[in-house]
């Protein structure tokens, strides 16, 4: 039996006596197969606690590259910085590029200098083209692993995704402007903030569907782009809303809702219902202020913590399983908002 420990290290893991380990460790006879289940046993454990102590002074640095507006880019990094000490396998340093517009050259070109510097993997959330996903399966090839944040990117080789199941957050989105306008007819604004990211269009395609089903009534206005910008935001929706008299409720999937509220305001339209995404700063206000009726909310720690995982999984560093988790929305009101400290 192959194994690189002393024997009595191997008794004292199996509760054994050392000439018994030594009889089994030769094959030599009279051992029962009990007997070498547990000297089987204890190399075993003595390899994985062998890893875990030569994985406290390893240093693995880990790089995320997110396109998202400041404020939720804030959280992503507070987020990160809060789950580092909780990482007893490694010593993780992670290193951020982060954007509010990040156009696929761009995202291309950082993603090049990472994998010559060098990454023990890459937290991306950014939008699905074919430029990035012909990047990410280069990073795959090199052996650097690729983890998506928030919104997937489909048709690559990367590790997983950690985020939101999107697409149940969509159908949760109809359910509640379903319940709030009940029979009155009227158009719902639905709002992305950029075409290319995946997990807005998840929600999107769920939430028209499921809408569709329950409220027949209701019809869907959708405006994409202004990247959750104020500014690009507010002037793409002075245009998108012209002519829209009967608004009953918003569902906005890409951020910028004080830009939303104050284009609404301008038109003259006051909705039954405003559902929003994220619990970011912003939000939080406007929660409170009684300006947005609902947030879908996610755990941001735990998507941080599971791509983590699925990178030290990568490396060996931890038997944890490979396939993470989908995050499950949580349904805030202004009653059951949790505490919260600004990320300046």
């Amino acid at each position: 039996m192959t194994h690189r420990f002393p024997i009595k290290e191997i008794a004292r893991q199996a509760g054994l006596g050392t000439a018994t380990v030594d009889r089994v460790l030769n094959g030599r006879a009279h051992v029962s197969p009990q007997t070498k289940l547990r000297v089987t046993a204890a190399i075993e454990e003595l390899t994985a606690q062998e890893a875990q102590l030569a994985a406290r002074g390893r240093r693995l640095f880990f790089d995320f590259v997110v396109e998202a507006p400041n404020r939720f880019s804030r959280e992503v990094k507070a987020a990160a910085e809060a789950v580092l000490p909780q990482i007893g396998k490694a010593v993780c340093r992670p290193r951020f590029v982060q954007q509010e517009i990040m156009h696929d050259d761009e995202v291309v070109s950082t993603l090049a200098r990472i994998m010559k510097r060098g990454s023990h993997g890459v937290c991306l959330k950014a939008r699905d083209t074919s430029k990035i996903r012909e990047a990410v399966n280069t990073l795959t090839a090199a052996k650097i692993p690729v983890v998506t944040l928030v919104t997937d990117i489909g048709g690559t080789d990367h590790l997983t995704y950690v985020g939101m199941d999107n697409a149940s957050a969509g159908r949760t989105a109809a359910y509640l402007i379903s319940k709030t306008v009940s029979n009155t007819p009227g158009a719902v604004l639905a709002t992305r903030s950029q075409e290319g990211f995946l997990g807005e269009k998840e929600r999107e395609t769920a939430f028209v569907s499921a809408l569709r089903s329950q409220c027949p009534q209701l019809h869907v206005v959708a405006v994409q782009g202004g990247g959750g910008i104020d500014h690009d935001t507010s002037r793409l929706l002075s245009h998108a809303l012209k002519g829209i008299s009967d608004l009953c409720a918003v569902y906005s999937m890409g951020g910028g809702n004080r830009s939303i509220l104050n284009a609404l305001a301008d038109q003259g339209l006051k909705p039954e219902i405003f559902v929003a995404h994220d619990l970011d700063w912003e939000n939080r206000q406007l929660i409170l202020e009684g300006r947005l009726d609902f947030i879908l909310h996610h755990d941001l720690q735990m998507n941080i913590r599971n791509a983590f995982g699925a990178f030290l999984s990568y490396h060996g560093l931890s038997n944890d399983q490979a396939e993470t988790p989908l995050s499950t929305a949580q349904v805030l009101t202004p009653e059951n908002v949790p505490a919260f400290r600004r990320h300046v």
